[in-house]
């Protein structure tokens, strides 16, 4: 069997229940010759007849549809399967109560695996932009108009405009549908259709990255979001630039979900100038409290000057003073690099401005400054001599630097017991673990624990304290503290707090080493309200040393909120 797709047979049939012309346009799909000659013998005789009737009408009009019936009714070896055959109802209802807004393949659900086969290979060739259809009823194969929507992402079939997107040198040739992008995007319908409409067969679009165009295409076409950390910011940018809302949004909540200490000054930045104050929120929230990590990380010398000036003069940024003054020398470096200028200490200076006068060299210990900004080049030889008097005399010259230190975070404390005691015979340590396992309801950093001591006068602990997520170790540090005698509980730190993301419990260790019987905790709560975020407890299969949600050690988590 030959296929004539492009075979088009025009007659001209005469209407008599309403006595006016009409054409009728009968299209040869998947033609096999014995249909095609039947149908050719029936036009000559057609013709015949029709001369006999007058005028340009067909007389024999009544041979016609014996004709389109053979061709709609055509019968092969293979039965034709009909569309409520490809797509039951299981698949319908299937795909349109896909979650997460992902449009599953139609005929997922059922027997036939060619037609699933097909679809897939044409959303394949969409993503490759290899869009040759083979098959003339293309349209036969999706259920839905969504379905049918997607096809035409990134596909060349009835492509009414193309753009050129990116820098030049790596462009790439993306096609394009007037109306669909006009029905997803305000901007695209004034670009095509409003006063100003632009007739352009093809628009070049320079500050967009394909990769992120191509995403919001996705989303116009398939209503489908794909985000990776590589796009997701220039994927906001276009969707802020073309006025998708919803694709914005989704970036945003990508971007939330992501934040750490090593993107934060960058998101910061970024959200900015995309004007998302509650981006802009969670990122000062992680850069507050994570701020030597966050001010360490090389997503902080890719930062502007503004975004700069912003942080160093933070009052609440928990961070010494010395690791600012050397995170703004980093980022001197990186600036004088992105100027061409060359790497010298003035050049330094230079570009560092009057953001030099927000690091509060002031309230440096004398050895940090003595050893570090002293040192540096960077200041000088007044400043230097000035702020050696400033920490010596007791007439102190005027700076214009800061001289008062920042007030940086206020610890908070999470208490699971109600009362504490000590027993003869417990509680003993002797290097096994104690262990907790802990969620809350809104992103913390947890700075150390709160231990208690000995109950039988002062003595000094060892205390190696962990934090996991799914057996994976988060945190850790092994430092000594000195306890009392007393029931208080006794700080030990972090090296850097650890952020704690929502509704997924993480498991609190320590393995203490002492000689002396310590407190122990009694009537302990299984959720705990602390301000603004609540604490869940339960047990950890790590602890080995019998401390539990009712009762045994680690009392308090100290953290940040």
């Amino acid at each position: 069997m030959r296929s004539h797709c492009s075979a088009v047979e025009t007659t001209l049939m005469v209407d008599h229940a309403k006595g006016r012309n009409m054409k009728c346009l009968t299209f040869f799909l998947m033609l096999p010759e014995s249909v095609k000659g039947k149908s050719s013998s029936g036009n000559k005789s057609s013709t015949k007849k029709g001369n006999s009737g007058g005028g340009g009408a067909v007389g024999g009009a009544n041979k016609l549809p014996p004709v389109c019936y053979e061709i709609i009714t055509l019968k092969s070896k293979k039965k034709k399967k009909m569309a409520a055959d490809i797509f039951s109802s299981s698949s319908s209802s299937s795909s349109s109560s896909s979650s997460s807004g992902r449009i599953k393949p139609p005929g997922s659900a059922t027997s036939s695996s060619t037609s699933s086969t097909t679809v897939q290979q044409y959303q394949q060739q969409n993503l490759n932009n290899n869009n040759t259809i083979q098959n003339c009823n293309w349209q036969g194969l999706y259920s839905t108009i969504r379905e049918r929507n997607s096809v035409m992402f990134n596909n060349e079939l009835m492509a009414d405009v193309h753009f050129v997107v990116g820098q030049t040198g790596a462009t790439q040739r993306l096609p394009g549908h007037r109306y669909v992008l006009a029905v997803g995007s305000s901007v695209f319908h004034a670009m095509f259709y409003g006063e100003l409409a632009e007739n352009d067969d093809e628009i070049r679009i320079p500050d967009v990255e394909p990769a992120a165009f191509l995403a919001m295409l996705k989303y116009i076409y398939c209503d489908e979001i794909d985000l990776s950390a590589d796009t997701v910011l220039a994927t906001l940018y276009a969707a802020k630039k073309y006025i998708v809302p919803h694709l914005a949004r989704a970036c945003v909540t990508f971007l939330e979900t992501s934040l750490s200490a090593k993107n934060a000054c960058v998101l910061l930045s970024q959200s900015c100038l995309f004007e998302e104050p509650e981006l802009t929120q969670r990122c000062w929230e992680v850069i507050d409290a994570q701020a030597e990590l966050a001010l360490r990380s090389e997503g902080f010398c890719d930062i502007d000057s503004q975004t700069l000036e912003s942080i160093l003069q933070r009052e609440t940024l928990n961070a010494k003073e010395i690791v600012v003054f050397e995170a703004a020398l980093s980022w001197a470096e990186a600036e004088c690099q992105r100027q061409e200028l060359t790497m010298s200490i003035d050049n330094k200076r230079k570009v560092l401005g009057k953001a030099v006068f927000l690091i509060r060299i002031p309230t440096m210990c004398l050895d940090d400054f003595a050893n570090g900004a002293a040192q540096s080049g960077v200041l000088t030889l007044n400043e230097t001599n000035d702020i050696f008097l400033w920490y010596t005399a007791a007439k102190k010259p005027d700076l214009q630097f800061a001289s008062e230190p920042r007030t940086g975070l206020l610890p908070q404390r999470c208490h699971r017991f109600q009362s504490c005691a000590y027993r003869s015979n417990q509680w003993r340590y002797r290097g096994r673990c104690d262990s907790i396992q802990f969620a809350v309801d809104k992103r913390v950093f947890i700075a150390g624990f709160g231990l208690y001591g000995s109950s039988c006068g002062s003595a000094e602990y060892s205390a190696k304290i962990e934090l996991k997520r799914q057996g994976v170790l988060l945190g850790q540090n092994l430092s000594k503290y000195f306890s009392d005698g007393s029931s208080n509980t006794f700080p030990v730190w972090f090296e850097y707090p650890v952020q704690i993301e929502p509704d997924t419990f993480y498991t609190a260790s320590v393995v203490l080493d002492g000689n002396e019987l310590s407190y122990f905790g009694q009537e302990g709560m299984t959720e705990v309200q602390c301000g603004k975020v609540t604490f869940q407890f339960q047990c950890s299969s790590d602890s080995t040393n019998g401390t539990g949600v009712q009762g045994g050690q680690i009392p308090e988590l100290i953290f940040y909120a």
